[in-house]
């Protein structure tokens, strides 16, 4: 992308994820395409092909579709589970992991260290 232009197309390509709705975000879609369609061709072009694909995402609440797309606090998340599971070097069980990995979110819920978390974590046995 040329720098110039980079910041006013990524402002574009945010109406298209943010849209409230589907019908928006094709709206916003098209007129992504009208104004940066020639000098952003691979990017535009990957959305429509992808189009079909990507629509299911606005399908969740507001809040739900933000935790998609913004992976940072996800990726904060599993970096302080991996802290956990990676100075054992091994676990007798797989139970011992489930409660390992329990009792660290649950750490990290009290800590308030992920706010995506507002309750405990469920881990499935």
């Amino acid at each position: 992308m040329v720098s110039k232009d980079q910041k006013a197309f990524v402002k574009d390509l945010k109406k298209v994820y943010q849209a409230p709705t589907r019908a928006e975000a094709e709206t916003q879609l098209l007129q992504l395409g009208e104004l940066w369609g020639d000098k952003y061709a691979v990017a535009v072009r990957s959305w429509e092909n992808n189009w079909e694909t990507l629509t299911p995402f606005f399908d969740y609440p507001a809040q739900i579709r933000r935790l998609i797309y913004t992976t940072n606090t996800i990726e904060a998340y599993h970096r302080q589970l991996r802290k956990v599971t990676k100075t054992k070097g091994a676990l007798p069980s797989a139970k011992s992991v489930r409660k390992l990995l329990y009792l660290a979110n649950d750490r990290i819920v009290k800590n308030g260290q992920c706010p995506c978390l507002t309750g405990p974590l469920f881990l499935i046995s």
